[in-house]
């Protein structure tokens, strides 16, 4: 029976009570936590840095998940995400259209020595293509099923054409890759998404705008698919 992983992106918690947010996903069966970092040049939304992720790995024990959405500028890969890991983050995933050919070789060698997991992600308009000559040195891809910078986007129905496609592509090659979706996902568009493959699901206000926050994601952790 497949597993399934719901990571709760805080950033649609409430910060004024983001322990009792933590609390709360934990009980309801969460394992991942998704940390959304933003620069307001890669996208135009401006949100966390490495010390709201530590005051969040001193309350919580669970897989942190920082999908970083910025460019890299004056500084090496290396440099900029040392922060993360010290603060605690579990693994890391990168833009693909944010990196230079240079920075992405670099990011690819920290796995190793930075003893991190690593992840990719892809804006929807990006070809899968891109991404499947790194599989094998990846922990995750993350498909993007709303344009980054915003929550509370509705889901693109094409990308489950690129989750299906890369699924095959995993299942083919016998990679362990994760495949992750982000935007957009509640009861209806999570049940497409494990339908063709995904094994992590991303959801911000479908979980926190909602008193029935442990119901909805219990529902997302559910093996049933059609």
């Amino acid at each position: 029976m497949k597993k399934y992983f719901v990571a709760p992106s805080v950033l649609s918690a409430n910060y004024l009570a983001l322990k009792d947010d933590l609390t709360a996903i934990t009980r309801a069966g969460a394992e991942w936590i998704h940390f959304d970092v933003m620069d307001g040049d890669f996208v135009p939304n401006l949100t966390f840095g490495p010390k709201i992720l530590a005051d969040i790995r001193s309350e919580s024990n669970l897989h942190l998940d920082c999908h970083l959405m910025v460019k890299i500028k004056n500084r090496s890969v290396e440099s900029y995400l040392v922060p993360f890991v010290k603060a605690g983050a579990s693994s890391i995933t990168l833009h693909y259209e944010a990196l230079t050919p240079e920075q992405l070789t670099e990011f690819l060698a920290l796995r190793t020595k930075l003893k991190i997991k690593i992840g990719l992600a892809l804006k929807p308009a990006t070809p899968l293509i891109v991404v499947l000559p790194y599989l094998a040195q990846l922990d995750l891809v993350l498909i993007m099923t709303v344009e980054p910078g915003f929550g509370g986007q509705k889901f693109l129905p094409a990308a489950a054409k690129k989750i299906k496609e890369l699924r095959g592509y995993l299942d083919q090659h016998q990679y362990p890759t994760l495949i992750e979706v982000d935007g957009g996902i509640n009861e209806q568009t999570g049940l497409i998404c494990k339908n063709y493959g995904v094994d992590v699901l991303v959801a911000g206000s479908y979980l926190f705008d909602h008193p029935d926050l442990a119901e909805r994601l219990q529902g997302l952790l559910a093996n049933e698919t059609n």
